[in-house]
């Protein structure tokens, strides 16, 4: 175990405390007011300056983000509403849409509504207001590391229609500053389902501001929408002020992997703390060959969202009328390792932004 500059072995880490929580660890309990009462949470605590919450009653998402007492993560006034509250039809998801580190889209439809095959689907999915059951922490010391790791089954199925299973295990140790998020999807069903996920990680005020730079791995940046195409790409990677009635402007970027496959996406802010400060996205390119970015810098709405995804951004009719739609066979499983963490000073930053080519 590695701790604030120092190396422990777990029988060095045991003379010391009575419990490893002390250091760091997991907190289970349950909201109790407003719209989310009753959701239940779990808080990982790293000790050494990352802490974020885990809500198995929203798909295993996570909410609150800080490093070092400083918000990570934007949050929207709805905080973590509890799934009963869901609007399923049209923009209605953006009702119990709580933005925070992690919001997943999908499994089987992302973005815009639209009606599919006489389905009619709402806004980014039922994934993120769908509660997780055979919930477990299996948080214990392996070798001299402890670590932290939460699991949770998700299930996205209807009868006479698609049956998809989410396994998700949320990961990090004592002394980390990052965490790993590990999926693996699966086709339960006996037909072919459409897989389409999208994560939504969503960086807030203060470590999004006018100073701050978005760095990609990327080999090309597309415009998808009309607020984008407008405004262009000169500023697609920097921030200004809070405006009033801002457009929100969505960029695509297609990302290239480094030697072992994996695309990089880090916001970066170098007026914070000690030389800077940055959220960071490292993930699969062969499975998330795309990264969309949500521009808003609207007053009381302002966020940039890193959203890795496995297809373009667009409603799963037009997915599926250009030929795009990506679908798992009966019984195919797909899995998803996603790394979130932060970078913490000039040197940390300087050498992500050398891996990710910038």
């Amino acid at each position: 175990m590695r701790l604030h500059g120092r190396n422990y072995t777990r029988n060095e880490v045991l003379r010391y405390v009575g419990h490893p929580s002390q250091l760091g660890g997991t907190r289970h309990y349950e909201l109790s007011d407003g719209a989310a009462r009753g959701v239940r949470a779990v808080d990982l605590d790293t000790g050494s300056g990352l802490r974020f919450t885990v809500l198995p009653d929203r798909g295993m998402d996570i909410s609150a983000a800080t490093y070092r007492g400083m918000n990570l993560a934007f949050r929207t006034p709805n905080w973590e509403s509890a799934p009963a509250f869901a609007e399923r039809e049209g923009v209605g998801w953006l009702r119990t849409f709580f933005g925070g580190l992690l919001t997943t889209c999908g499994l089987t439809s992302f973005g815009p509504p639209c009606e599919d095959e006489g389905e009619r689907l709402g806004l980014h999915g039922r994934y993120s207001c769908t509660p997780a059951r055979q919930v477990c922490d299996t948080s214990g010391w392996r070798d001299d590391e402890y670590e932290l790791s939460v699991r949770g089954v998700v299930e996205d199925c209807v009868i006479f229609g698609h049956k998809m299973r989410m396994e998700r295990t949320v990961e990090t140790y004592v002394g980390a500053d990052h965490l790993v998020l590990r999926d693996r999807i699966t086709n339960f069903g006996a037909l072919p389902s459409p897989f389409t996920i999208l994560y939504h990680v969503n960086v807030g005020f203060p470590l999004l501001g006018p100073q701050a730079e978005l760095l990609v791995s990327r080999t090309s940046t597309v415009p998808n929408n009309d607020a984008a195409r407008q405004a262009g790409l000169d500023r697609v990677t920097r921030f200004e002020e809070p405006q009033p009635g801002f457009a929100e402007q969505v960029y695509l970027h297609r990302v290239i992997g480094d030697a072992q496959g994996h695309a990089r996406a880090a916001c970066v802010n170098r007026s914070l703390g000690h030389g800077g400060l940055g959220l960071y996205v490292k993930f699969p390119v062969a499975v998330l060959p795309v990264m969309t970015e949500w521009k808003m810098m609207g007053a009381g709405d302002y966020v940039l969202g890193m959203e890795p995804c496995n297809v373009d951004l667009m409603s799963r009719a037009e997915m599926r009328q250009r030929g795009l739609l990506p679908m798992l066979a009966p019984g195919q499983s797909m899995e998803i390792d996603m790394e979130i963490g932060v970078l913490d000073g000039a040197d940390a930053i300087e050498t992500f932004a050398r891996q990710a080519g910038m």
